[in-house]
């Protein structure tokens, strides 16, 4: 009998499956979040747990994957026009917590006798916070919207870039560093400027017209391929010149905020984003050594606490002064503590350079790891502090989402009968968001400057990130009735707070409609068909007043009609069809008439 053929990694991916249905729902159980869960999973199968795994670093570079996927998501909700919006919170804010955090821990760390060059490299290092763990733990709060969510976005959107010139600084630091070293960093430069020029270039005036392409192959798996390959192509570019590869990813999602693919491309993206960041919040916590701990506890110790004591006071005062209110300014600073995992980049580099001891690089990154471990608790500490006082009866400030973060109209379908509705709606100045899964209708609207995106009615992941979930009314304008019957039932399961309102096809898709429970539905040739006699009855001479009753009369008794078709079936209440409609001022006059003949 032939052994059983095992394939590559299965047990591995058991493993790291097993690890995370376990921990996660444990923590969230107990208030500590995903976040805390995936870290204890990853202590758990690592090599200071069961030893499952002894290589923590290969897995965590893979992991990184989910990071760059995460920017590039962000990167989709983030137009250029909004992102400029926040250039004051991204150079300004993000650049004095860099650079503040990074001189007063580099101060410190010189002051407790290490060298200089050490001292450089180790503060900026931990002046970093992490982009992964922060995030998601605003995205677990619902609060990546709200002010204080936006100036910590801003923050670590900038720290991301600043990884760049301190890589240079390590570079600069190295005993290695000679003549040649300068111009291979002159030469490094023009590449990122070149790199980055390239991503924006081709994001701004290539991706659209490909993703149109690939849309009217209707091949939903080409489509994500595509998207993977827009993530992580513009990823691996940056990498190759220097940078960030969670910057390119960003970038290259900006670059498509305005297309009418990004809600398509989000919902595509999302399930392996949250597989791969699980990843690496388990790879980070299989890193964590416990032995490096255990001998050095006292000074590990010291350094998670002091390390987060500063950088929250930091961000704490930098935020007041760039005008958060205090509730905000606390958030923001309980948000961002920790270290990041682009300290473990530096820090990497910087021992390579022979610039870091291999004993202080990983006290420093055991630091890091647990400072991410201590950072949702540091949030729940907040939590329990407000709780208390507002029991007591005292009042914070009230945080508030963005309010253009959400449409307040859904509109599925937008071709000519979707696009009268949206003109009705958009005339009151009421904001839309328009879904269409024709590329010809898309480009053809988009000329006409309506706001309207690729996407399909039957897929609840895309309604989701077209703000299905926030919307008041949605709007189901599609022609085929066994879409619309389908995202109707989604609809009213996932999104109950959402009005629906449908465009029928004929009189039997309006009675599934009604028996569907919608909250309004209208066949799409009822009003223009009355319209029309209306002009007909006219045109044969009937006064306006009788054609007015005759119209009141026909909508009455369609409407008794369609009652007793749902009670009785389709042929019910056909004698409805035929009756004439009697005179108001005949009936008015028959009593006189009768009482002088009389």
């Amino acid at each position: 009998m032939a052994e059983p053929h095992v394939p590559p990694f299965f047990v591995e991916t058991i493993m790291f499956l097993s690890a995370a249905v376990v921990a996660v729902p444990l923590a969230k159980r107990i208030g500590l979040g995903s976040v805390v869960g995936y870290l204890l999973a990853g202590l758990a199968i690592g090599p200071f747990g069961l030893n499952f795994f002894s290589d923590a670093h290969q897995i965590l570079t893979f992991a990184e994957l989910g990071v760059v996927l995460l920017l590039f998501v962000i990167g989709l909700e983030l137009e250029p026009a909004r992102l400029w919006k926040m250039k004051r919170d991204i150079f300004g804010l993000g650049s004095s917590q860099v650079i503040v955090s990074g001189i007063v821990l580099c101060a410190l760390l010189w002051l407790i006798g290490q060298p200089m060059n050490v001292a450089l490299v180790a503060g900026f290092g931990l002046a970093l916070s992490s982009t992964a763990f922060a995030i998601q733990i605003l995205q677990e709060r619902g609060q990546l919207g709200a002010p204080y969510g936006q100036r910590a976005f801003g923050i670590l959107l900038f720290q991301d870039m600043s990884i760049v010139p301190l890589l240079s600084m390590v570079a600069l630091l190295s005993p290695k560093m000679g003549p040649s070293s300068y111009a291979e960093l002159a030469f490094e430069v023009v590449m990122i400027v070149g790199a980055v020029a390239g991503v924006v270039l081709a994001g701004r005036y290539l991706l659209s017209p490909v993703f149109s392409f690939l849309a009217s192959s209707r091949a939903r798996e080409v489509m994500l391929a595509a998207a993977l390959l827009v993530a992580l192509g513009s990823a691996g570019l940056m990498q190759l010149v220097g940078l960030s590869m969670a910057l390119g990813a960003f970038l290259s999602g900006v670059m498509l905020a305005e297309s009418s693919f990004r809600h398509t491309l989000e919902a595509d993206i999302e399930p392996f984003r949250s597989l791969l960041m699980g990843l690496f919040f388990i790879a980070v916590g299989m890193a964590l050594q416990l032995d490096i701990i255990a001998a050095n506890w006292l000074i590990v110790a010291v350094g998670v606490l002091a390390l987060m004591l500063i950088k929250g006071i930091i961000i704490w005062a930098l935020a007041r002064t760039f005008g958060s209110n205090n509730s905000d300014a606390l958030r923001i600073a309980v948000t961002l503590p920790q270290g990041g995992e682009f300290a473990f980049v530096l820090f990497a580099a910087a021992a390579g350079s022979a610039i870091l001891p291999l004993e202080t690089n990983n006290i420093l990154t055991a630091i890091v790891i647990l400072s991410m471990l201590l950072t949702p608790i540091a949030g729940m500490g907040l939590d329990f502090v407000a709780a208390r006082l507002n029991k007591a009866g005292v009042t914070s400030e009230h945080i508030e989402g963005f309010s253009e973060a959400h449409p307040s109209v859904l509109i599925v379908g937008f071709g000519r009968f979707g696009m009268m509705v949206s003109q009705m709606l958009t005339s009151e100045g009421i904001s839309i968001t328009a879904l269409d899964n024709r590329p010809d209708r898309i480009n053809y609207a988009r000329k006409l400057g309506y706001s309207i995106y690729y996407g399909d009615a039957t897929r609840l992941d895309v309604l989701k990130a077209a703000g299905g979930d926030t919307a008041t009314l949605i709007a189901l304008c599609i022609e085929n009735d066994q879409v619309m019957r389908q995202a109707v039932k989604q609809i009213r399961a996932e999104f109950p707070k959402a009005a629906i309102y449908c465009r029928a096809t004929d009189r039997a898709h309006a009675l599934d409609l009604h028996r569907l429970g919608v909250d309004f539905q209208i066949r799409e040739t009822f009003e223009s068909s009355l319209v029309f006699g209306r002009t007909a009855l006219s045109f044969l001479g009937l006064p306006q007043d009788r054609i007015s009753e005759i119209e009141a009369d026909v909508r009455a008794r369609d409407e008794e009609r369609l009652q007793m078709q749902l009670e009785g079936g389709t042929y019910a209440g056909s004698e409805k069809l035929h009756q004439r409609t009697p005179s108001q001022s005949a009936a008015s006059h028959a009593r006189p008439q009768e009482s002088n003949h009389s």
